[in-house]
């Protein structure tokens, strides 16, 4: 019966890709309107990862064991292609809860701090909000970075004791502060987790602080209070005997950003450096989120998704793990906050048994913003104008039943806010450097007198060392023509054309904040 129905399922897919009736009958048939078979989703997004270092993209210059991660793609597809919106953090984040690019914002360079407005708007569908009229419940485990207010009104004493009765001196709000525009108010039901790296000693759950902690305490407590999520939802289906409540886990760690603090327990496991032991704490809660699915019976009805928010960050000594053999980047040129796909390049594996075929790789070009539209199809929704707006379903890839691109293209940015398009094997960069923290910087470039836009054929050119912007005049001007239409029309997908939050200039100069050594902490 399970083999009939996959068939039918990959029939449906295929079919689907155009919308339509097709798309409808798929996700009833997947348990949309129908409440059969509506899938939990976990979605695991990682900190600063780069590319190559999960070891199984990166067998022959990958040294870090990521036996969890590994496994977890051969039970399900791997991504060779996939891509963050933003080589930085904030904007990644955007575009994974709203499906829109980042660059739509306010915030077309670098990232938010903590007490910061939130960027996403109040009236904005959001991924969580959207799976909640599916009568999904929704949890966010882990960094937030996209703005909240404190809201120091409510009398909360400084130094005021945490949990357990303890006093610690820790800058920032003390334990109490209320939080305002924070997850909660973004469609999530729940919320354990803090603002940004730099804030990392300050832990909330739902809109409060709650306690103050050790930076080197939050990648374990995110992992506990994931595994308990799970057991949670597990036990209240069972306490309700409605097994039909689905829910969405989304896992934004800690980790392996800065401050890089692996635990004793993995402190020299690598044989590399501290970096490589916090890849491989990273891979170890991979491996307990997927084991408590394994203990609760809910691997087969639950999409799993493991990704990084950007490359790896200069702050893991990438110089002195290339020494040693590791290339964090593997072939790519770059890594966090560039335009090259160092930058943005990622893992990005799924799983979903029964519907995801077992170790099977796909070479479509996908981006973290596409999670909306892909949640939209399988639950059989239609996307309002006004959401979603660069967001396509990769829904037919996972199933199998993918014919040809399901992307036009996709845009990247750097964390100085310059401009990449990818169609195809043809990326253009619309600056002269890597736009970020790598040499040669923009400046030096121009400097050098490089060009003011780059060209590469990835296909050929994985490594973005052969500038054919000269070469390849029609190839420039096209791709320039369809990211100016993608401004113009306030969206890259198919509808009305929306409004841009602020101006965008896709030839901006890059700013001072580009070139900072400490944003790499953001």
């Amino acid at each position: 019966m399970r083999t009939n129905r996959r068939d039918m399922l990959k029939t449906l897919a295929g079919l689907a890709a155009g919308g339509g009736w097709a798309a409808r009958l798929l996700a009833q048939a997947v348990g949309g309107d129908a409440g059969n078979e509506r899938p939990n989703i976990v979605f695991i997004i990682a900190d600063d990862l780069g590319y190559g270092d999960v070891h199984c993209l990166n067998p022959k210059r990958g040294k870090i064991p990521t036996p969890c991660i590994d496994k977890l793609a051969g039970q399900g597809m791997t991504f060779i292609d996939a891509h963050s919106a933003s080589a930085v953090c904030t904007p990644t984040r955007y575009g994974v809860l709203t499906g829109r690019y980042p660059w739509r914002t306010r915030l077309q360079g670098g990232v938010l701090s903590g007490d910061a407005e939130p960027l996403i708007a109040a009236d904005r569908l959001t991924v969580p909000a959207l799976l909640k009229k599916s009568g999904y419940h929704s949890a966010c485990v882990g960094k937030w970075h996209l703005g909240f207010r404190y809201d120091r009104s409510g009398g909360a004493a400084k130094d005021a004791p945490d949990a357990g009765g303890k006093k610690k001196k820790v800058a920032g709000p003390p334990v109490g502060t209320k939080i305002i525009g924070g997850p909660t108010t973004r469609g999530f039901d729940t919320f354990f987790g803090f603002h940004h790296a730099r804030d990392m000693h300050q832990l909330y759950r739902d809109d409060r602080l709650i306690e103050h902690i050790e930076p080197i305490e939050m990648l374990p407590r995110l992992t506990r209070r994931a595994v308990e999520y799970i057991g949670e939802r597990a036990g209240a289906a069972k306490r309700t005997g409605n097994d039909r409540t689905p829910f969405f886990l989304y896992l934004p760690l800690s980790a392996p950003h800065t401050p890089i603090v692996p635990t004793e327990e993995w402190k020299g496991k690598s044989g590399l450096n501290e970096y490589a032991d916090f890849v491989m704490q990273v891979d170890a809660t991979v491996g307990a989120v997927l084991g408590e699915l394994d203990r609760q019976a809910l691997t087969d009805n639950t999409l799993v998704i493991f990704t990084s928010d950007n490359g790896c960050s200069p702050a893991a000594k990438i110089e002195a793990l290339q020494a040693k053999g590791h290339y964090p980047s593997a072939d790519l040129r770059g890594h966090k906050a560039d335009i090259w796909d160092g930058g943005h390049r990622i893992p990005f594996f799924a799983r979903w048994p029964g519907r995801i075929k077992p170790g099977a790789t796909s070479k479509q070009i996908i981006c973290l913003n596409d999670l909306m539209a892909t949640c939209a199809e399988l639950l059989g929704q239609t996307l309002p104008a006004d959401a979603g707006e660069d967001s396509v379903s990769i829904l037919p890839a996972l199933l199998g039943r993918d014919n040809g691109p399901l992307r036009e293209a996709v845009v990247h940015a750097s964390i100085s806010g310059r401009f990449a398009i990818r169609q195809a094997n043809w990326k253009l960069e619309l600056c002269p450097g890597s736009g970020g923290w790598s040499s040669p910087k923009d400046d030096q470039a121009r400097a050098k007198g490089s060009p003011e836009c780059q060209l590469y054929d990835v296909q050929t050119d994985l490594g973005e060392q052969k500038n054919l912007q000269a070469e390849q005049p029609e190839a420039v001007q096209r791709l320039t023509k369809l990211l100016e239409k993608y401004v113009a029309d306030g969206r890259s997908t198919p509808g009305p054309a929306q409004k841009n939050d602020a101006a965008v200039d896709i030839y901006k100069r890059p700013n001072a904040g580009g070139r900072k050594k400490k944003k790499q902490t953001s």
